[in-house]
C-alpha cells in the first residue's frame, strides 16, 4: 500500500552528540558531518528516500497526518559514524506514556503508535541507505589504537 502524500522538507539537523541517544553508540572521530549530510538531504537524498519509503510503508494518510501534526519528521537526526563508515540516525518516536500525556487527540491505540514508530524507523534506515549508496563517497582514515594486541 502506497502513501500518497507530498514529500515534506528534509529535517534541519541539530548538533547533538549521538551517544546521548539510548539507541546509538558512536566510537572515535566526532566529526559527524551534519552540514554535509544536511546539504545532501536538500540536494535530493531526502526526496528520493521519502518517495521510496512512501511506496512501501504500511502507514496510511490518517496516521501520517498525526506525524505531520506532531512535526516528527523535523526531529530526525542523521550523522556520520566514521568508525563504522556508515550513516547513523535517530528516528523520533511517540513515548510510552502517550495516553497519560494526551500526546495527540487522534492517537487512539497502541497499534497506531507502533505503526508510527516502526514507520519512522524504516524511513530513517532508507534515508541512510540512499545517502550511503547514492550520495556519500567519503573514506575514513582509521588509525588503530597503540594498545591493540599483536597476533603475528
Amino acid at each position: 500500500m502506497a502513501l500518497d502524500v507530498e514529500v515534506p522538507p528534509p529535517p534541519e539537523l541539530e548538533r547533538i552528540d549521538p551517544n546521548e541517544y539510548e539507541d546509538a553508540d558512536v566510537v572515535g572521530d566526532t566529526d559527524y558531518k551534519r552540514d554535509e549530510i544536511e546539504a545532501l538531504l536538500r540536494d535530493g537524498a531526502w526526496a528520493e528516500a521519502f518517495t521510496e519509503w512512501a511506496e512501501e510503508t504500511d502507514m496510511d494518510e490518517r496516521t501520517f497526518d498525526i506525524v505531520t501534526d506532531l512535526e516528527m519528521l523535523r526531529r530526525f537526526d542523521f550523522f556520520w559514524d566514521s568508525f563504522a563508515e556508515r550513516v547513523g540516525y535517530h528516528a523520533p518516536g511517540i513515548p510510552e506514556d502517550w495516553k497519560e500525556r494526551e500526546y495527540h487527540p487522534e492517537l487512539d491505540s497502541w497499534g497506531t503508535v507502533s505503526s508510527i514508530n516502526a514507520g519512522l524507523t524504516e524511513l530513517g534506515q532508507i534515508v541512510c541507505d540512499v545517502l550511503l549508496d547514492d550520495y556519500i563517497d567519503w573514506e575514513t582514515e582509521y588509525e588503530a589504537p597503540d594498545d591493540l594486541p599483536d597476533f603475528e
